[in-house]
């Protein structure tokens, strides 16, 4: 089995179809098909049973697998090793980010980057999924979670104050919540479960006897509907406070959530990451 073709393969027993394994190939559904029958023919096995809920390895697709994967670890580590050489300030960086770091302090970053090293391209990835840095799918990363791996380098940017806040819409429609904490005849917003944490509070404060009139799993549509009156919501208080429509309530409660600069080690020296990396701390240590 050549790179080639473990790449193929690896991307169909990821995806379990050969549409979604076509998708993060950027090829199309029959160039895979194709490329898996003689894979098989090649090797005289064959390697998934096709059955109504997708693709499923066999055992010797399992052991295929493994195999495959070191392949992969193989040809990032040498991708990653060679570009740690690389002293050039241009080319192209692969960021990471939630769509709120990424707005209030990774664009700002990304700008003077550009206005310094006009050759160093960067893509921008927001989104609420933890990025595999060492499957090369980001070269840095700015997210809330300390990484696990002995291969990264973190360094902690920031922690970012969280507060409590609604619209003056909402609340002259239904009045300020005492100091007691109580939200019962409250509207709130909430992050979808999966990315709620701590579960169902505002800055410590219980929702439990307060109504969710929406969920969402994105910092900006979170900003939007309180904006939009929807309810109280727990907002980083900077991004908050560009927006005048808006009013914390209870200041005297913050949460605070740590925000950490994630990269491979591999990587560390290259020059123009470490560009990005400097100007992305910067960004946050003028905060």
């Amino acid at each position: 089995m050549d790179w080639d073709d473990a790449r193929v393969f690896l991307a169909i027993l990821r995806a379990g179809t050969l549409r979604g394994a076509a998708a993060q190939l950027r090829v199309d559904q029959a160039t895979v098909g194709r490329r898996l029958a003689a894979l098989e023919a090649a090797l005289g096995v064959r390697l998934f049973l096709r059955t109504p809920g997708g693709y499923v390895p066999t055992p010797a697709g399992e052991l295929a697998g493994a195999a495959a994967e070191r392949m992969e670890q193989a040809a990032h580590q040498l991708q990653r090793q060679l570009q740690g050489l690389d002293e050039k300030l241009c080319g192209v960086v692969r960021v990471a980010a939630s769509d709120t770091m990424g707005s209030f302090y990774v664009m700002p970053a990304l700008t003077r980057v550009r206005e310094a090293h006009p050759d160093i391209k960067v893509v921008l990835s927001t989104s609420t999924q933890v990025t595999n840095l060492t499957r090369r799918e980001a070269d840095l990363a700015v997210r809330t979670v300390k990484p696990t791996d002995p291969d990264l380098i973190s360094r902690r940017l920031a922690r970012v104050p969280l507060g409590v806040y609604a619209s003056r819409a909402y609340l002259q429609r239904r009045g300020v919540p005492g100091d007691d904490g109580d939200l019962q005849g409250h509207d709130v917003v909430l992050y979808d479960r999966p990315f709620r944490g701590d579960g169902r509070t505002l800055c410590g404060v219980s929702t439990a006897y307060a109504r969710v009139a929406m969920e969402v799993n994105s910092g900006l549509m979170l900003l939007q509907a309180v904006r939009a009156g929807m309810g109280l919501g727990e907002l980083q208080v900077r991004m908050a406070e560009t927006h005048p429509e808006l009013v914390r309530i209870w200041p005297e409660r913050t949460e605070r959530v740590d925000v950490w600069l994630v990269l491979h080690a591999d990587l560390a020296r290259t020059a123009r990451v470490r560009a990005v990396v400097d100007a992305i701390v910067e960004a946050f240590d003028t905060q």
